[in-house]
């Protein structure tokens, strides 16, 4: 029995009911995996580490059913659990920028024990976008479509001129007091030990920290509903209008009926439902209730009526802004015309807009669908996470079917496939398709060739993600088109904005409880600081080019631990070189250049050629001494190679690459060896004169003997390292283990002359 297990299958939560809804981890668990029937299951994901390597442990569980030991016999693993434990205390001290303020990848692999790698490279494929151009993909077929440079719009709000610009707005919102979510403030002093009294200070405290946080991410939320549209921004300022107008009709409400509410007999013979609707008469705050009555009534007021006053002045100014004023709106019908009259692939007319909000998602439907159908001819269609979905494509004889699935399908029919569903239509389409986040993973609408962000989401992986979804393998499309719309030209001064750090901070701590949180404030604050740092770069390089997710800084990809690249290339070689290879001798050598000397040195990126310098390529197999049984595994607590041992080493002594970076070490290889059929003659007659033809090997025999030194070193630190990392780890045995140049044999290696 074979299973697909799709984003519909049960999650976790309540029902209606009251009864426990079993999680998508339990239903895959209990029902398939644990149900007595044999079963394969397959597990795809394009985010398999999302917040910690537990991530990545459970769906291991998953496939051994939930054994931990499962690999004990099969990979020398112990414990499934405990590895991962142990990957997860390397990655976390890699990722501390204090430990490691420049967090180079290479340090993490080498930190991370055999185990961590022999367990992944078994048991996952990464398939990254490199590796399918690098592995898969030939002279058109399987290609990815040309990426065109980025296009970057950053209009003005308003036509006329008479809305501020989008930093005059940010100093605005910024001395907006919004003391509709900073009740505690307005709490009288006499009232003030009645809430700290009996256990309640850290609440209070904690009250007060999460006001202040709120308001925060209250004021940048403003700036990013602008940057989504000025009909979102007039939006989100009415709900606060009407929120204060709300809290000031309670605070009236309250004092006309004082001596009723302040009554000690109030609550007599109330049951739950009248004593909950008059708490809510009463008082203010859910964590923390704030009775009215203590709270400082007339000085409150009086804020909130400032408030209302400048929020409502600046609600006006946005509501005059009109679709036909909104600059940001008119270029976007700029681009869309302008694409359509000039198609980048033949006669593709399709448009895909991305906006973050729902309700810029519809505004933008409301003023494009008419105006597309009457100025372009086209066809629009609407896609949110609310499932108010919609499209003026209505084909005769087509029953209207505005669902998820069809809206889609009838935007990018071949992909989906629509000539095989009979009900639906085969002719015609939707041209524009306007779509929240809702669809910015796991869609193929690579029908489409033209990509507008409508606004930037903070996340740099979602912009990426929602490229994702045209640039991909099977578009018949030979280029596509990134369009990036940003709130203002000065980027580093908008992506400094000190709110948005706070902002951010609101997140991690309103989304928490007290117990939850087990970061101090000003740890929180450090975290979430480097985080955006982080994006921030990654944001400044969008503006310019597509990035992959593969290529962003910092980023640990699963690629990184496993060797799929090189063994798809080694089964093709042994098919057509496999009786060679058994009859070779052991020792065999090569001669490379350089990358200067190379005809193609754009094979490299610009790290490669930083580090590529003339030395050696070793690659040597350990000969456990007294005839030990099995040395493989022996050492594959220590080597994710086994017994083979791969390792650069420079001209003048330097390491640059030990057994722990054995994919670097094949990373080189392949490219420096890769599709050379024949020898490099001139290198041959240099060697040839520098070694009297093999007869003065000495500077060889050097770094061979400092390569092995190098490893038999490293391999006592490991082991060293492997007795501190959990009680799984087993010294090797003493034959098994690397100790001086008899315990290796020389299989091949590779000189690197400049």
């Amino acid at each position: 029995m074979n299973h697909t297990i799709s984003a519909t299958t049960p999650r976790g939560g309540v029902r209606d009911d009251g009864s426990r809804r079993r999680s998508r981890y339990e239903f895959l668990m209990e029902e398939i995996l644990q149900s007595g029937v044999e079963t394969k299951v397959l597990l795809l994901s394009a985010t398999p580490v999302n917040n910690s390597l537990k991530d990545l442990r459970n769906q291991i569980l998953l496939i051994t059913q939930d054994k931990d030991g499962a690999f004990g016999e099969s990979l020398e693993v112990a414990s499934i659990a405990q590895t991962m434990q142990n990957a997860q205390t390397h990655f976390t001290n890699w990722a501390d920028p204090k430990k490691n303020p420049d967090r180079k990848v290479q340090r993490l692999l080498d930190a991370l024990d055999s185990s961590f790698f022999t367990l992944l490279d078994e048991l996952t494929i990464a398939r990254s976008r490199r590796h399918i151009v690098n592995y898969y993909g030939a002279k058109g077929v399987n290609e990815f479509p040309e990426r065109l440079r980025v296009i970057a719009r950053s209009p003005d709000t308003d036509l006329k001129g008479y809305f501020p610009t989008y930093d005059e707005l940010n100093t605005l919102i910024k001395g907006y007091k919004l003391t509709i979510f900073n009740p505690s403030a307005y709490l009288e002093d006499r009232y003030v030990n009645t809430y700290i009294a009996e256990g309640q200070l850290a609440l209070f405290n904690d009250q007060q920290q999460r006001e202040f946080f709120l308001i925060g991410m209250m004021r940048v939320n403003y700036l990013k509903r602008l940057e989504s549209s000025v009909s979102s921004f007039e939006v989100s300022i009415d709900r606060t209008i009407q929120k204060i107008k709300g809290l000031l009709d309670k605070i009236d409400h309250f004092e006309t009926n004082i001596e009723e509410f302040t009554n000690p007999d109030l609550f007599n013979e109330k049951d739950d439902e009248e004593e909950e609707a008059l708490l809510e008469k009463l008082a203010v705050g859910k964590k923390l209730v704030i009775k009215l009555e203590h709270l400082d009534r007339k000085r409150w007021k009086k804020d909130l009526q400032a408030d209302i006053k400048q929020l409502i002045a600046i609600h006006e100014k946005a509501a005059a802004v009109t679709p036909d004023r909104d600059a940001k709106l008119q270029e976007l019908k700029t681009l869309i015309a302008g694409k359509v009259r000039n198609p980048i692939n033949g006669g593709n007319r399709k448009v895909l807009v991305f906006t973050a909000y729902s309700d810029t998602a519809e505004y933008l439907y409301a003023n494009i669908a008419g105006w597309a159908r009457e100025e372009l001819g086209l066809h629009s269609g609407l896609v949110t996470g609310s499932g108010d979905n919609r499209t003026n494509f209505k084909p005769a004889g087509y029953k209207h079917q505005t669902d998820f699935v069809s809206v889609l399908t009838n935007f990018s029919p071949v992909s989906k496939h629509r000539e095989k569903m009979e009900t639906m239509p085969q002719e015609g389409g939707i041209d524009i398709l306007i779509a929240s986040d809702c669809i910015s993973e796991g869609q193929n609408l690579q029908d489409c060739d033209y990509l507008i962000n409508y606004d930037i989401h903070w996340n740099p992986v979602r912009i990426i993600q929602r490229f994702g979804r045209i640039d991909r393998l099977g578009s018949t499309n030979m280029r596509i088109q990134l369009v990036n719309f940003w709130p203002t030209d000065d980027l580093n001064k908008y992506l400094n904005l000190k709110d948005r750090v706070e902002a951010k901070m609101a997140l991690v701590d309103v989304a928490a409880t007290g117990a939850d949180n087990l970061l101090n404030p000003d740890q929180i604050r450090n975290l979430v600081e480097e985080d955006l740092t982080y994006r921030e770069k990654q944001l400044l390089r969008l503006k310019d080019e597509v990035i992959d997710l593969e290529d962003m800084d910092d980023n640990v990809s699963l690629s990184e631990f496993t060797l799929d690249d090189f063994r798809i290339e080694l089964m093709n070689f042994l098919e057509n070189n496999r009786k060679a290879l058994e009859e070779a001798p052991l020792g065999l050598y090569g001669l490379v250049p350089t990358l200067d000397g190379m005809k193609a040195p754009d094979l490299f990126d610009k790290n490669w050629h930083q580090i590529v310098t003339p030395g050696v390529l070793f690659c040597l197999r350990h000969k456990p001494q007294g005839g030990t049984e099995n040395p493989v595994c022996a050492s594959s607590k220590v080597n994710p190679l086994g017994a083979h041992y791969l390792l650069y080493i420079r001209d003048d002594g330097t390491v640059r690459f030990n057994f722990t970076h054995a994919k670097n070490t094949l990373s080189l290889f392949q490219k420096l060896c890769a599709g050379k059929a024949e020898p490099y003659q001139e290198l041959c007659d240099l060697f040839d004169a520098e070694t009297g033809h093999g007869q003065r090997m000495d500077k060889y025999n050097d770094l061979l003997a400092k390569a092995i030194r190098s490893i038999t070193a490293t391999f006592q630190k490991r082991v060293a390292a492997g007795l501190q990392s959990g009680r799984d780890f087993v010294i090797p045995d003493q034959k098994a283990q690397a100790r001086d140049d008899n315990d290796f044999e020389l299989i091949t290696w590779l000189v690197i002359k400049g």
